[in-house]
């Protein structure tokens, strides 16, 4: 059997992050995600799916991610039903998330980010710029 999903797309609102009981981490979001293709008026639309995440992810995404903010999900498709106060039954889809990767910077970080903030590189300027390549030099 398989049950993977992968998803890119943006962030509805804030994280909600809460913890069980047994003091396990909780967190939820919704991703807005892009269908490839455009419907009959030249537009894209969007579908939106509720995102779960656990312990230490959950923590993690609740701290470093928002509103708007540009992520690529991995996890599974997990269906759950339960019963409402009112007893009416619901059927729940969401996808429960065992890798999150942050696609972007946040948007107070972007304007003030450089090459020092994110660590040292190497000079490369003194390499030059001309390179000679041989027939013997190319992979192909």
């Amino acid at each position: 059997m398989l049950n993977r999903v992968i998803l890119i797309g943006r962030l509805v609102r804030d994280p909600e992050l809460r913890y069980t009981p047994n003091g396990v981490a909780v967190a939820n979001f919704t991703l807005a995600v892009d269908r490839p293709y455009l419907n009959q008026q030249g537009e894209r639309e969007t579908d939106f799916i509720r995102i779960s995440l656990w312990r230490k992810l959950a923590e993690t995404c609740a701290s470093h991610l928002g509103k708007g903010r540009l992520v690529a999900v991995e996890g599974r498709l997990q269906v759950r039903t339960y019963e409402t106060s009112d007893g009416q039954r619901r059927q729940v889809t969401e996808v429960v998330a065992d890798d999150v990767r942050f696609l972007d910077w946040p948007k107070d970080r972007a304007a003030s980010s450089s090459a020092e903030d994110i660590g040292d590189f190497p000079d490369l300027s003194d390499l030059g710029t001309e390179v000679e390549l041989g027939e013997d030099d190319l992979p192909f």
